[in-house]
């Protein structure tokens, strides 16, 4: 694997860790698509680092967790902005 690639895939997992990011978040931030970020943690990482993709499992198993709830409460928040029309 290439140097870059596992450098990429230690930052990626850093900032998920620190920040509790989701995937999404995370792809923003590095420029990246969310299929990239999602390999880089999931597949790569297991490889380089595997006590830190253990880490960053739990934070995204906890973002999946939580994501019905972020996306009802975008959708209350869509209809609650638009009904002041």
């Amino acid at each position: 694997m290439k140097d870059y690639i596992e450098e990429r895939a230690m930052d990626i997992a850093n900032y998920i860790i620190d920040h509790n990011a989701t995937v999404r978040q995370t792809a923003r931030q590095f420029g990246i698509s969310k299929s990239t970020v999602h390999k880089d943690v999931t597949e790569r990482l297991a490889v380089i680092n595997p006590s830190l993709a253990r880490q960053v499992r739990i934070v995204l198993d906890v973002n999946k967790s939580e994501r019905h709830i972020r996306g009802g409460l975008a959708t209350r928040e869509k209809y609650r902005n638009s009904s002041t029309d």
